[in-house]
């Protein structure tokens, strides 16, 4: 680390200087002691306040970089930045989801047009189940990005969660059009058309996220699924092996115990016979 950057005892502007080097260098604790120091001799500064903030997330330091950018807005509150990024931290790393929002509003008031900050409000709102202001903030952000893969699976996601399966349906297909690779997209489908009794067609949907990640065990337990609904045995066992390889555990005490698809196959040999095989191939004895 080169430290050779002077720093006139008196200069704040030195330091200042020195902290934002630092911090581009990624010494990030030399950098935080520079904006100390900075701070010391002007603690009005809101930019110094702001680029502590910034520091002390990337070190994980969460409640105090919340506080330096608290800092920073209470000197400078006519700045996007500030608000924004103690809404960031209030949502990802406390799920504080009404100070996020309180601080994505005052944000907005900033720069109303901004797609983030408007995804984030719909992200925040969904977060605390009210989807109805969630789906409002959805389509201003589509107003601000029309092509936008995460507002249209994020408010799909809200109208499944809203029990709005058809409305969801709508979004997840205009979400894979523009990531048709996407593999949450085909599970999230084959979730909704399995709930809706459609099972041929929610299989061709795990079909192709399991192409998508052939180590999906979500898809391929919920494939065997529907196969069973449909009294396709083969298949349903097939699928069902698949999940159990990726998951032992969980999905031994699925087939055997918890889930009631299973429950009138559970009597039968064969069945039986898979539940003991896979139990001692894993070494999971309770199941055998």
């Amino acid at each position: 680390m080169d430290l050779s950057l002077e720093c006139r005892p008196d200069s704040y502007q030195e330091w200042y200087k020195r902290g934002n080097q630092l911090r581009e260098e990624g010494y990030y604790h030399e950098a935080l002691s520079s904006y100390e120091r900075a701070l010391n001799y002007q603690p009005g500064d809101y930019w110094t306040w702001y680029r502590k903030g910034v520091v002390l997330e990337i070190l994980g330091y969460y409640a105090e970089a919340i506080d330096s950018f608290a800092r920073a807005a209470a000197i400078e509150p006519k700045n996007y930045w500030s608000w924004y990024e103690q809404a960031c931290i209030y949502f990802t790393e406390f799920a504080e989801y009404d100070l996020a929002i309180s601080s994505l509003k005052k944000a907005l008031q900033l720069r109303p047009q901004d797609y983030w900050a408007t995804y984030r409000l719909g992200e925040s709102y969904r977060k605390l189940s009210q989807y109805d202001l969630a789906l409002f903030q959805y389509d201003l952000a589509l107003e601000l990005r029309p092509d936008d893969f995460w507002s249209y699976y994020r408010r799909a996601e809200t109208y499944q969660q809203q029990g709005n399966l058809q409305r969801a349906l709508v979004d997840y297909e205009l979400a894979a059009e523009i990531e048709p690779n996407d593999y949450w997209v085909w599970y999230q489908r084959g979730i909704i058309w399995q709930q809706l009794q459609e099972f041929e067609r929610a299989i061709t949907c795990y079909q192709q996220a399991i192409n998508l990640d052939e180590k999906a065990d979500l898809a391929w337990y919920n494939c065997a699924r529907a196969y069973a609904c449909l009294n396709n045995v083969n298949w349903a066992i097939i699928c069902l092996e698949k999940a159990i390889d990726l998951e032992p555990e969980k999905y031994l005490d699925a087939a055997a115990n918890d889930d009631e698809i299973w429950s009138e196959w559970r009597s039968q040999q064969g069945f039986q016979l898979l539940i003991t095989n896979k139990s001692n191939r894993y070494g999971i004895t309770r199941f055998v």
